[in-house]
């Protein structure tokens, strides 16, 4: 109690939970974030001490700054705790205690935490940039192809994989049998007797990085059929 005496929005702030009547005059006296704390009921006392509330938790309010450097380091810096990310130390700060602008402060002391930001340097590659892919307007226009493998053997040929098609106009799908040991020339022979043959060369084939399909065979091919060749990014598998 001495303490939050001491502290002049807090010794303000005492006075009016302390009160029944909420004075005016006092009212005029607290700054916007108290005002609006108060006014919103997120201040009380429970025995003496000022607990702030805050949606689902309550905490204790504190304004010596040995006790928020205290309840920093308790709560990030802890070998228990492993100097946690800011969201997490967030949490267990929320649950702890309260005093003004402590978000920004808790920030400020995270990115300053030498052992953290050697923790948590990105050493991976940067992300690579979504393909636009326009919608088609036509059947067949622009076609998805993907593999699906680790497939139970079955029938003659012994299939333990499948090519699947999809044309992204109709959203229909063709389900091609085939072997996970294909090569890139057993990929195209498939493709051409089974789509090409049937229903003309397309515009646009989306599909991923499989070396069926990165192969300089198949870039010569769709330079003499004329078709693009819309790869997925390696960080992005959302194009297919």
């Amino acid at each position: 109690m001495k303490t939050y005496a001491k502290h002049k929005q807090c010794g303000i702030l005492l006075k009016l939970l302390q009160q029944k009547y909420r004075s005016p005059e006092l009212q005029s006296q607290l700054e916007k974030p108290w005002l609006r704390d108060y006014k919103d009921n997120k201040c009380f006392l429970i025995d003496g001490p000022l607990y702030h509330r805050e949606k689902f938790t309550s905490a204790l309010t504190i304004i010596d700054r040995d006790h928020i450097s205290l309840i920093l380091q308790e709560c990030h810096d802890c070998p228990y705790m492993g100097h946690m990310s800011e969201d997490r130390t967030k949490e267990r700060v929320a649950s702890t205690a309260w005093w003004p602008k402590w978000k920004q402060e808790l920030s400020e002391y995270i990115n300053t935490c030498e052992r953290f930001q050697k923790a948590n340097r990105n050493h991976g590659k940067k992300y690579e940039l979504l393909q636009h892919i326009e919608e088609p307007k036509h059947l067949l226009e622009t076609i998805n192809m993907d593999w699906v493998t680790r497939l139970f053997p079955g029938g003659k040929e012994r299939f333990n994989a499948c090519l699947i098609i999809v044309d992204r106009f109709s959203k229909s799908m063709r389900c091609l049998p085939c072997h996970k040991e294909d090569t890139a020339m057993d990929t195209a022979l498939l493709f051409w007797n089974n789509i090409i043959s049937t229903c003309g060369v397309p515009k646009i084939i989306i599909s991923d990085r499989d070396p069926k399909l990165t192969s300089e065979f198949w870039k010569d091919l769709y330079d003499m059929l004329g078709t693009k060749l819309a790869i997925s990014t390696a960080y992005n598998p959302q194009t297919d």
